[in-house]
């Protein structure tokens, strides 16, 4: 039948060729090139008599078993168009049609778009493993999670000490096992609230998106939607948005929806959501027009949305996080009504011209939010801005003569600039800067400047570079005291006679003296006999016992290397290093190198000398 089909098929293609090349002058009529049988009508399929009674029937579309049927002696044109029969092979069975499929469970569907082995655990929680830098698993140990979680939240942050942030972000961002008595994400929340408040707005993001979206509570939304706004990245609601209308439910997450459909580019659903928010007064002024630019910045937004910051008076996160989304700058003395931390995020904005982020970086990096390889990038970047101004300008070209000119009196010159001169002195953010290209410095030719040059090479924890100086630099004076304490390869124990001989160098001596004392004592670096007849003659208690000092021994005592950092981080809450009391800072120190956190406590000791 296939071999007939195909003749009858050919010859019509060849009759149909033949017609359409003739010429069609004089015809009455077109000629029809279809083939025989095309444009006939159909002819109606006898009906089938219906199956018997237990018959399965099958679905349209269930192929059928080929039944053998007698081969016609010609085909008809009406034939011709009739389907081929199946070529399914015999004896397979017949397909029974499936049953309507129920309504999949929440649950096993959770199990499919996230699997188990993709699944984090509220057991762990945080970014950065042991390997990667972080606290040991164990580092809350035994600790009651409540009290913890209370430790932190009453934390007063910015801290005044460089390393001691460096440690507590360390220690918060660290993957570590979730206290007793406390849900993790509650635990992550606190450690990101906390960070948050330290200026670490990246850290406490890293550390919200550590935990599963399906095991967020209340709090950790809270959380996460200030360190999206700190991050200046209001898409990071959008995939919260629906938990958090769910279990905590709050006028930002309102204007979420909007925003996050303006995002997605959908503006007839961001719109009338925007109506509705201002319709029920859900936010007003300025903090609606920021969302509404928000929903404009989206594809297909077309709208522009002009901020006007006049009558304003005070900087809240929303209003920063918006601002820094949509390119809007904030008025510096709008910054003067919000915390330091601020000052922080805004460094950390990328959002933020080269130029104007110059100024929060060093303050950033001051309080150990940069690092001092960051902020030299900063600088290199700023350089090439044609926006950067010129003290900036001159700033980046005297950096770039400290690290490459070939001179080493062209170098030192340019590191005194950078300081503000050589009869000043600098401030800490400048010693974060030029940590590196003092590092490069001749110690025998740098005498005058040793103070200076140490401390800057620690502000980096170039300890063992800094410890080649030792023979070089005075004896007695800041650069000693702090060699002294930084060493990590310190062989011997100084004397009470040592210690005597430190004049207190620059700023306020008897401070500076009392804590040299505490950090040798602390470190072990001085005999019993000596550390209390030194105690005694400088007037320091390190015997001092209340409720903060015996909380830190238990904690020492049980290894509890996290519990210690937040503890340590509690008694420096202060407004500087001047009011810091020595014996805190003996506690502080002990109780690091207990845990086995002896380069922080060998970096602090030494930042209090260069900074008391």
């Amino acid at each position: 039948m296939r071999t007939s089909l195909k003749a009858t098929l050919a010859a019509a293609v060849a009759a149909g060729a033949l017609v359409a090349l003739a010429p069609a002058i004089g015809q009455d009529r077109p000629e029809s090139i279809l083939p025989p049988g095309f444009g006939d009508p159909t002819p109606t399929p006898a009906p089938r008599p219906a199956p018997p009674a237990g018959t399965p029937t099958r679905p349209s579309g269930t192929p059928q078993p080929t039944v053998p049927q007698p081969a016609p002696a010609a085909p008809s044109p009406g034939a011709m168009i009739q389907p081929l029969p199946p070529t399914t092979p015999t004896g397979i069975p017949p397909v029974a049609p499936a049953a309507t499929p129920a309504a999949i469970d929440p649950a096993v569907l959770a199990r499919y778009e996230m699997p188990e082995s993709a699944r984090r655990s509220l057991a762990t929680v945080g970014p950065v493993a042991s390997r990667e830098g972080g606290l040991e698993t164990d580092a809350f140990g035994e600790a009651d999670g409540h009290y913890v979680e209370t430790l932190m939240r009453r934390l007063t942050a910015p801290l005044p000490s460089r390393w001691m942030s460096i440690l507590l972000r360390r220690a918060l961002v660290s993957r570590v096992d979730t206290p007793a008595r406390i849900n993790g994400a509650d635990f992550a929340a606190e450690r990101a609230w906390l960070l948050l408040r330290m200026g670490e707005s990246v850290a406490a993001r890293a550390v919200t998106q550590s935990v599963d979206t399906d095991n967020y509570t209340p709090k950790l939304y809270q959380v996460a939607m200030n360190t999206a706004l700190a991050t200046g990245d209001p898409a990071g609601f959008c995939p919260l948005v629906p938990g958090a209308m769910r279990l905590a439910p709050a006028r930002g997450w309102t204007m979420a929806q909007a925003m996050c459909a303006g995002l997605s580019g959908n503006p007839a659903q961001a719109t009338p959501l925007i109506a509705t928010a201002k319709r029920r007064n859900v936010a007003s002024g300025v903090d609606m027009l920021l969302a509404q630019k928000v929903v404009g910045a989206g594809a297909q937004g077309r709208q522009a949305v002009t901020i006007e910051w006049d009558g304003i008076d005070q900087l809240t996160a929303w209003r920063f996080g918006l601002a820094m989304a949509t390119g809007v700058a904030v008025p510096d003395a709008l910054y003067a009504s919000a915390g330091p931390q601020v000052r922080y995020w805004q460094a950390l904005s990328p959002s933020v011209p080269l130029a104007a982020r110059l100024a929060p970086a060093e303050s950033a990096a001051g309080q150990g939010v940069l690092s001092s390889a960051a902020l030299v990038d900063l600088y290199a970047a700023a350089s090439t801005d044609d926006d950067t101004q010129s003290v900036a300008a001159a700033a980046a070209n005297d950096l770039r003569t400290a690290y490459a000119d070939r001179s080493f009196e062209t170098r030192l010159n340019a590191l005194r600039q950078l300081w503000g001169g050589a009869d000043t002195r600098p401030s800490y953010a400048r010693l974060v800067l030029t940590a590196r290209a003092a590092a490069r410095m001749n110690p025998a030719l740098a005498k005058a400047e040793a103070d200076h040059l140490v401390a800057s090479m620690l502000s980096a924890g170039l300890d063992r570079t800094a410890a080649r100086w030792l023979g070089t630099v005075p004896a007695g004076g800041d650069a000693w005291a702090m060699i002294m304490l930084s060493d990590p390869d310190a062989y011997r124990r100084l004397t009470y006679a040592d210690l005597a001989s430190y004049s207190g160098g620059e700023g306020d001596s008897a401070l500076k003296q009392r804590m040299l004392f505490a950090g040798l004592a602390g470190l072990g670096r001085l005999n019993t006999g000596d550390i209390e007849r030194a105690a005694q003659s400088l007037g320091v208690p390190i015997g001092a016992d209340n409720a903060w000092t015996r909380a830190l021994d238990r904690a020492a005592r049980a290894g509890q290397s996290g519990t210690v950092v937040v503890l340590a981080a509690i008694g420096m809450q202060a407004a500087g290093w001047k009011d810091i009391p020595p014996e805190a800072l003996y506690r502080i120190v002990g109780a690091l190198r207990a845990v086995g956190l002896d380069g922080e406590a060998r970096m602090i000791a030494a930042e209090a000398i260069a900074r008391a």
